[in-house]
């Protein structure tokens, strides 16, 4: 028999989500996009609601996470603040530690 732990992380503000998987993916598509649309195109995501999760991490951030130009003959785009690829990062070695430490205590029920 094997055994999983199932678990998810995501950091809070003022009891509002700052970052969580959902809305890391998203960044990480607008970086490599150059456009909030085309990011959310790539995660199947309405224009919609990325706006409303990028709106949302940008008003619970200590400073802004992406900065937007504005469109003209190649268009407008977004593109992820020096913060807010600190934050991706972040992220993600903390999620990464949290899988890592799950595991070796996983590890223990195993072994009994």
């Amino acid at each position: 028999m094997s055994y999983k732990i199932k678990s998810r992380i995501w950091i809070e503000s003022d009891n509002n989500v700052l970052l969580g998987e959902g809305r890391v993916h998203l960044l990480k598509a607008i970086h490599e996009t150059g456009s909030l649309s085309k990011g959310a195109k790539v995660l199947n995501l309405s224009y919609k609601k990325a706006w409303n999760l990028l709106d949302s991490v940008n008003k619970s951030a200590k400073k802004p996470v992406t900065i937007n130009s504005i469109g003209g003959k190649g268009g407008g785009g977004v593109a992820l603040t020096p913060y807010g690829q600190a934050l991706i990062k972040t992220f993600d070695e903390i999620n990464q530690n949290c899988w890592d430490f799950l595991d070796e205590q996983l590890g223990k029920l195993e072994l009994l």
